[in-house]
């Protein structure tokens, strides 16, 4: 985005005002639309939990204390029982009685023991269960194209009998298979522990979202071999009071792309990568319903008064423009709407997404953003075309793309002022004054070469006046060359005529005529004018004022009376002296001056002994001396063929004189 522009209330109209509004108005109503739409995609949905991954995890909550211990089945316990996997279950039934005895309060085994094995183990078990212990089911959807069967594997009715409690520790994953809700089980695993430990809640949060605690082995965890023997292997009194889970939970955790045994990816896996243990699933559902820690997510309703609410924010951001301050404003909201939805998770456990409010403020805000830049391209393509008129196109893009060289108003400057006009216009125009289409076609004709001319050499246009063109270099633009290219150009001008002339002798002689010939003077003056916007505040345009630019035009209308078709001031000639070879004329005082000012010309072919001779010539003419016989008028005339009319002139105006 760019420097901010702004769709002024002082200078757009109202009726450009009133299109912009109506414009913001319609694409609010757009997005608002649009999110309603989006919001009912499963991929919207995926995105908010998402979302609620990283905020329910930013600041890496740890579980609370007193809560569950981990008896981990693991790596080191597995090397130290040295027994194949399923252990025997009156392994099970001696841990147990070690945990009791312990002073464990509750016992949650998450191991299924839905099928019989040996009956002495069996019998090992069922007499070491109780109701404080919590045992594992399992309930599976099988999905085949006939019907759909839902399978429940329950502990041995034996353990049941015998006082254990049975707790479903299947869980629902979201559709890109992270875990993040409370399972809707009744007699959930995480549900039946809280009821054992006489912690069970009101109501059971089925469906709310988790929130997690850090990643594996978060919670205290001890291997089954230091369970088996705690007063040994354990500081005293580590289970004691404790709900205790025991399940399968590998040190090393298994990474996501690889899967594991009884482990699944949480709202932690996207910092981490790593699954973790079901066990440890199970106790940060226990101490999501144990302490009320799960969180609602926002009704429909909240949903939407949010996604209105951050509409009419971002609608008001840019109501009146867009440019940087929009960036910086959207940022500010985004942060909130993030800052809003976390604090909702943290004091209040509800959970409202931040990616609709933040989406729909995005919307509107760079969406009429981008209408603006568009708007703000097509005037300044209008811009370009207008001063593409005047000044060249190299010129027109350095100003757009660099708008601080362009001062509005006036300002004091150095520039080369050309004035040029048509010799005999006047009586050509007399002559055609009952074909007003063609001398309207001869006067196109002769200013689109000569203001090309003037536009290809870095000038601009100031006016023009019938057919004479008034033409400025070194602003807006600078231009340290600006009385070299302003010379140059009057020079490519007058070829311009010549071939014009040459057009129009060839369509005088097809059609039997005489043809207009065209003659141009020019005058060019070099000195500080002032520059800048001026006229009104309704219209106004870009020009130059001073007395520099009087003398310009003086210049150019005494060039006819020197017989040539350039004059320079003092100035100009200095500048550009290094390039051309430039002589005196005279010395003139012009109208609204005291002050004499020498005038100059340009000449091509003149070897430096008529140079010699001209600056001779000038010293006689200041002093007087010079008399119509003299031979160094013929002597001149011949030397520098160019200034043949002007010594002519000299000559003739001795001759009156004297006369």
């Amino acid at each position: 985005m760019r420097a901010e522009h702004k769709p002024r209330q002082a200078g757009l109209d109202s009726g450009q005002a009133g299109s912009r509004r109506l414009r913001l108005l319609v694409l609010s109503l757009t997005v608002l639309v649009a999110i309603s739409l989006l919001s009912r995609l499963p991929a919207w949905s995926l995105l908010e939990l998402r979302s609620f991954d990283y905020l329910s995890t930013f600041d890496d909550p740890r579980p609370p204390q007193g809560g569950p211990v981990i008896v981990a089945i693991d790596e080191p316990s597995l090397a130290d029982i040295n027994a194949q996997w399923p252990w025997p279950r009156s392994l099970h039934a001696e841990l147990v009685t070690q945990l009791r005895a312990a002073g464990a309060r509750v016992i949650g085994l998450d191991i299924i023991m839905a099928e019989p094995s040996t009956p002495g183990n069996d019998a090992a078990i069922a007499k070491a269960v109780g109701p404080d212990v919590v045992l594992a089911g399992d309930e599976t959807l099988i999905e085949t194209p006939q019907a759909s069967q839902l399978i429940r594997a329950t502990p041995l009715p034996a353990l049941t009998d015998a006082g254990a409690v049975t707790g479903i520790a299947s869980v629902d994953l979201s559709g890109d298979g992270i875990f993040r809700r409370i399972p809707g089980y009744e007699d959930g695993f995480a549900a039946m522990l809280a009821k054992a430990s006489g912690a069970e809640a009101e109501i059971l949060p089925a469906g709310q979202l988790i929130q997690s605690f850090g990643p594996a082995r978060s919670y205290p965890t001890v291997s089954y071999y230091q369970a088996l023997d705690p007063e040994n292997l354990l500081p005293p009194g580590y289970f004691k009071d404790r709900v205790v889970l025991v399940g399968l939970s590998l040190q090393n955790a298994p990474e996501i792309d690889k899967g594991g045994v009884d482990a699944f990816a949480t709202p932690y896996t996207v910092h981490t990568g790593k699954l973790v243990p079901g066990v440890e699933i199970q106790a940060t559902i226990y101490d999501n319903i144990r302490y009320g820690l799960s969180i609602a997510e926002a009704r429909l309703p909240t949903v939407a008064a949010c996604i209105l609410i951050s509409v009419l924010l971002a609608a008001l951001t840019v109501w009146r423009s867009t440019g940087w301050l929009t960036i910086v404003t959207s940022a500010a909201a985004l942060l909130a709407f993030v800052a809003i939805s976390f604090a909702g998770i943290r004091l209040g456990h509800v959970f409202v997404s931040p990616l609709g409010p933040t989406v729909a403020y995005i919307a509107v805000a760079f969406g009429q953003a981008a209408f603006d830049y568009a708007e703000e391209r097509r005037n300044k393509r209008q811009i370009i075309r207008a001063f593409a008129q005047y000044i060249s196109p190299d010129l027109v893009r350095r100003l757009s793309s660099d708008p601080s060289q362009l001062k509005l108003g006036g300002e004091r400057r150095t520039l080369s002022v050309l004035f040029s006009d048509v010799r005999g216009f006047t009586t050509i125009a007399e002559t055609l004054k009952d074909d007003p289409e063609q001398l309207t076609g001869l006067i196109n004709r002769l200013l689109t070469p000569l203001s090309d001319v003037v536009m290809d050499h870095g000038g601009t246009i100031d006016k023009y006046m019938g057919d004479c063109i008034m033409a400025f270099w070194n602003a807006p633009l600078d231009d340290p060359d600006h009385a070299l290219h302003a010379v140059r150009a009057s020079l490519a001008m007058q070829a311009a005529i010549s071939r014009l002339n040459s057009q129009l002798e060839r369509e005088a002689a097809a059609i039997g005529r005489k043809p207009h010939v065209l003659k141009m003077g020019v005058g060019i003056n070099t000195g500080e004018c002032i520059v800048g916007n001026m006229g009104s505040t309704r219209r106004f345009d870009y020009s130059c004022l001073g007395d520099s630019v009087n003398l310009a035009s003086r210049l150019e209308g005494a060039s006819k009376n020197y017989g040539v078709a350039l004059l320079l001031g003092e100035e100009t000639a200095r500048l550009i002296a290094a390039n051309y070879t430039v002589i005196e004329l005279d010395r003139i005082i012009v109208k609204g001056r005291t002050v004499p000012s020498p005038i100059y010309t340009v000449v091509h072919k003149a070897h430096a002994e008529a140079l010699v001779a001209h600056e001779g010539f000038i010293e006689a003419k200041y002093a007087g001396t010079l008399a119509p016989s003299d031979s160094v008028f013929d002597t001149l005339a011949a030397d520098i063929p160019e200034l043949s009319a002007y010594y002519a002139i000299v000559r003739d105006g001795l001759t009156e004189g004297g006369e």
